[in-house]
């Protein structure tokens, strides 16, 4: 189901993001320039290690990982998280620890992504279109 994740993905829309990075502590600056943010992700796999890669005008952020293994994760708004992926059908599912912890899915159907950020009641749904 890997393949189904690889290639670049463009953002659509957003809905809640701002609610969702203040449930997680985003400071406001940080959140007004995230909302605006319309980011390309770009997702690979080599082997076992998976490379996600995520671009906006304003920030860069790369994440490698292995699906079941445990890494330290410093967000793109430098939050330190223990972070763990794992893939479960269409879904990859990006659970962090921390302070403020979170679960990021990311669900595959066709040529869209639908990403579900979530922290504790607050959701916060990102839709991306496949570009190549």
């Amino acid at each position: 189901m890997a393949a189904a994740f690889v290639g670049t993905w463009k953002m659509e829309s957003s809905e809640n993001f701002d609610s969702y990075m203040e449930a997680v502590g985003v400071g406001a600056a940080m959140a007004k320039i995230g909302s605006m943010s319309k980011p390309t992700v770009t997702i690979s796999v080599d082997g076992d290690t998976w490379n996600m890669k995520s671009e906006t005008l304003f920030k860069n952020s790369k994440l490698q990982f292995q699906i079941g293994v445990e890494f330290d994760e410093t967000t793109p708004d430098d939050r330190q998280m223990k972070t763990i992926f794992t893939l479960e059908g269409n879904k990859l599912i990006q659970d962090q620890k921390g302070e403020k912890p979170s679960v990021i899915t990311r669900e595959v159907n066709g040529d869209k992504m639908t990403v579900l950020c979530t922290a504790g009641t607050v959701v916060a749904t990102r839709i991306y279109s496949r570009s190549s």
